[in-house]
């Protein structure tokens, strides 16, 4: 039995909304990542099998390659390919689903035509401080990843039946990326319940993890080694690691979306290690990566430096200006909020 996380009220006026939909969207967070896209496509199989015969999924842009492999993935419509006909699917739908993010602005292009749309939208996400743009707001930080709130909303319909094995493959995948295969935000003991039911419909959580995290190309791997030996510097005194990557160093190695997806993890393998930040160009601004161990709160780092936010040990954020300020930048909060001293953080909130 799991805990009645999920308000009532919340589960039964998404509910009605299901039954009452014809054409349905769901739509995730920019560069989407294994939660996001598990959890996208665990709903999307899971309203098939409710009968609704009008149900997309709708990304900003492309995602990895090893995701690609999940059931329904093929049949994910990307704004930035065809973003006429994405724009068009938004307009005409009954029920937007808003899964993995907590405001307008993290689906970028997307978010005129999801704000304006008439359409009831249902929001169910574990960041904070959702935004208010969502008729229904299921938004619960203290849950691991949003797939496994999917799997908690429908079970708390009494629909526990209707997620087939391919549904239960895509949440088991979100759950699993967004925890690092349950390294971190993963010690409640419901999680491993969740996964238990999830294995019962079939799926085979060995497979699924070769998929993901172990099927690279080439060109990733000379990237890692690249970044292991040249581009990973130690802040001994504050145990943290960074790792910076230009566009043009991205670019000598055939860059592909993916490609450094994970990479933030490795300094963490480093003994003393507690904080790891990875920066890495992107076209318009520096995209920034933070994951630490123990009770560094990397988010309050994310939130205060760049702009982001996320879990207590694994947080995004970004920066606009060069690849050199966000390294200043970076080093600066180092020493201001320096993992070597948490009992001291409080002093700069």
């Amino acid at each position: 039995m799991l805990t009645k996380i999920i308000l009532e009220e919340q589960i039964q006026k998404a509910k009605k909304y299901i039954e009452k939909g014809d054409k349905f969207v769901v739509v995730t967070h920019v560069t989407p990542d294994g939660d996001a896209i598990g959890s996208s496509l665990g709903l999307y199989h899971f309203l098939n099998e409710f009968s609704k015969e009008q149900v997309n999924v709708v990304v900003p842009n492309d995602f990895p390659s090893f995701y690609k492999w999940m059931p329904g993935a093929k049949d994910i419509v990307i704004h930035a390919k065809y973003p006429d006909f994405a724009e068009q699917l938004i307009r005409e739908a009954d029920v937007i689903f808003c899964l993995d993010f907590n405001e307008p602005k993290r689906i970028e292009r997307l978010a005129p035509a999801v704000v304006a749309s008439d359409a009831r939208k249902v929001m169910i996400d574990h960041h904070l401080n959702p935004a208010d743009f969502c008729r229904v707001v299921m938004s619960y930080p203290q849950i691991s990843s949003t797939s496994e709130l999917v799997f908690r909303f429908i079970c708390r319909m009494g629909l526990f039946d209707l997620i087939n094995r391919s549904a239960a493959e895509c949440i088991y995948t979100g759950m699993m990326t967004d925890t690092g295969a349950f390294t971190y935000n993963s010690n409640h003991p419901e999680i491993y319940t969740i996964i238990s039911e999830l294995l019962r419909k079939g799926i085979d959580k060995d497979a699924i993890y070769r998929k993901v995290n172990q099927v690279y190309s080439e060109s990733r791997l000379r990237l890692m080694g690249y970044v292991l030996y040249e581009k990973m510097r130690i802040y001994p005194e504050q145990h943290t690691a960074l790792i910076t990557l230009s566009q043009e160093e991205l670019d000598r190695f055939q860059y592909v979306t993916g490609d450094t997806e994970g990479f933030v993890n490795l300094p963490l393998s480093i003994d003393g290690i507690v904080f790891s930040v990875f920066i890495r160009e992107d076209k318009d601004y520096v995209k920034v990566s933070l994951r630490s161990v123990g009770d560094f709160p990397c988010n309050e780092f994310a939130s205060r430096y760049f702009n982001g936010g996320g879990h207590k040990n694994a947080s995004g954020g970004e920066f606009y200006g060069s690849l050199t300020d966000s390294i200043a930048n970076f080093e600066k909060g180092l020493n201001e909020f320096n993992p070597n001293n948490v009992e001291e953080l409080n002093k700069h909130a």
